[in-house]
């Protein structure tokens, strides 16, 4: 059952991941950082601490166990989101030596994930 809730939830959340930084993809001649993952992985802290506050009123220690945090939470937002795709365009942008890029993708990626989840865990509670 766990893996079946992993798959179906992770096969989602990278379709999804996918289909929006596409849609994304069409700002990014006007923007000097890549905006696709910044905003998927924002709008993916958001949906984690919505899903997080919605369904449970908080982050429970016993949500591993759960199947439905196991497809939501770990699955589809584990996927849907995407630390490695982050580290690589930042790494990307310290190679070619940009580094206010760096600074501002780097910030608004760490900061808003962060303020994005809280904001999300707070309206679904």
């Amino acid at each position: 059952m766990t893996a079946l809730c992993l798959t179906a939830g992770g096969a989602l959340g990278a379709i999804c991941r996918y289909l929006l930084g596409k849609w994304f993809g069409r700002f990014q001649s006007t923007i000097p950082f890549p905006i696709p993952m910044l905003f998927v992985n924002i709008a993916g802290s958001f949906g984690l601490g919505l899903f997080f506050g919605g369904f449970y009123g908080g982050i429970p220690a016993e949500a591993y166990t759960d199947p439905w945090f196991l497809f939501g939470g770990v699955g589809f937002f584990g996927a849907f989101t995407t630390f490695s795709t982050f580290s690589m365009e930042a790494f990307h942008l310290l190679e070619k030596r940009e580094y206010p890029t760096l600074l501002i993708y780097t910030g608004l990626s760490v900061g808003g994930a962060f303020l994005s989840f809280g904001t999300g865990l707070w309206i679904g509670g």
